[in-house]
């Protein structure tokens, strides 16, 4: 009896290794080396990838004279710095990457003046912002429109690019700060403000900005508007109950907002993507010094994970994730015990 019970068991382990072998071994991160900056500590501001063999880095190096620009590039085999852009080598920082058509599109404040760096397959360009301001808050950019927009010395500006020139766009009375943008085309663009009634979430329909009436939950803001194509957008945000933060998501489905409160504790959203798997991924912040941790969200379930181990790290940061093909990349900074922090990536497939 114990032969035949051992010969069943056998059977059964054997028929699930040759039925499911994917089952049996999960994809786990993995660390990708980043050439170090040349000045530290450091600032990452966004990542951006076209698919697994192009991903841009952006950010800025605290150097000894002032703040300038970092910008790395991802060839689908290695991390490369790049130095070839207008103004790399002078003050200045750069902000949110933007595919447009086959062109990268990049916000850089060169020593103070705000511009658009444009590459394409004939090489860096910049396209000059009408005017100066006091503050570059966020940059959007799709076929046939951009948007930037910040203030002066008169308040806030929404600076518009229709493909040929820059106007100036107006938005509804109330609105004190533009917090964040991004679009989905020329004439389907959403923004997050600060009103004089608490924060509202705005809409472009290619003629004006209106007010989008999204329900958002009372005594919150939003940090990330996530677009996709199919028409679905997800808002991720903090909501103060009992005067402790906690972190929401919201998803529309083309007709209603439904909102959820994962266990994520008070989470800056910000570096949320939708992961190729369909869920939602963002960094955490980590119980391990030494390991990254990252949220996996899908419907009622929330999963987490750990970036690989790194040695006498006491401090890993992913601050930008990025849906890379099949795999996801995060780029971020590490801090070795007695050093300033640096560069770090990581992959998740692939």
């Amino acid at each position: 009896m114990n032969g035949l019970r051992a010969l069943v068991v056998c059977f059964v382990v054997a028929c699930a290794a040759v039925v499911t072998p994917a089952a049996a071994v999960t994809p786990g991160w993995s660390a990708l080396p980043v050439p170090p900056a040349a000045a530290s500590p450091v600032t990452v501001s966004d990542l951006a990838a076209r698919g697994p063999g192009e991903a841009w880095a952006s950010g800025y190096e605290h150097a000894a004279d002032g703040l300038r620009p970092m910008l790395y590039r991802w060839d689908g085999r290695a991390w490369h710095r790049e130095t070839a852009f207008p103004g790399a080598g002078e003050l200045g920082w750069l902000g949110k990457v933007q595919f447009v058509g086959e062109e990268v599109w990049i916000l850089h404040n060169h020593v103070g003046v705000g511009q658009i760096l444009r590459r394409s397959a004939g090489g860096w360009s910049s396209l000059p912002l009408p005017q100066t301001l006091w503050t570059y808050q966020d940059f959007a950019a799709v076929p046939g429109a951009a948007w930037v927009v910040g203030e002066d010395d008169t308040g806030l500006k929404v600076l518009h690019h229709d493909g040929s020139g820059w106007t100036t766009q107006s938005t509804p009375e109330g609105v004190l700060y533009l917090m964040g943008i991004t679009a989905r085309t020329a004439t389907d663009a959403w923004a997050w403000a600060d009103t004089t009634t608490g924060t509202t979430v705005l809409r472009w329909d290619g003629t004006a900005w209106r007010d989008a009436r999204v329900p958002l939950p009372p005594d919150s803001n939003v940090h990330t508007l996530l677009l996709e194509p199919s028409g679905r957008a997800t808002i991720g945000g903090s909501r103060y109950i009992d005067g402790v933060p906690h972190t929401y998501l919201m998803t529309f489905d083309g007709r209603t907002w439904r909102t959820t409160y994962p266990p994520l504790g008070d989470t800056y959203t910000e570096a949320m993507v939708r992961g190729p798997d369909g869920a939602l991924w963002l960094p955490v912040r980590s119980d391990r010094a030494f390991q990254s941790k990252y949220a996996r969200v899908n419907g009622p379930r929330t999963t987490f994970s750990y970036g690989p181990e790194r040695t006498d790290a006491i401090d890993v940061r992913p601050r930008a994730l990025t849906r890379a093909g099949s795999s996801l990349l995060s780029f971020g900074t590490v801090e070795i015990y007695g050093s300033k922090p640096n560069l770090m990536s990581e992959r998740l497939g692939g």
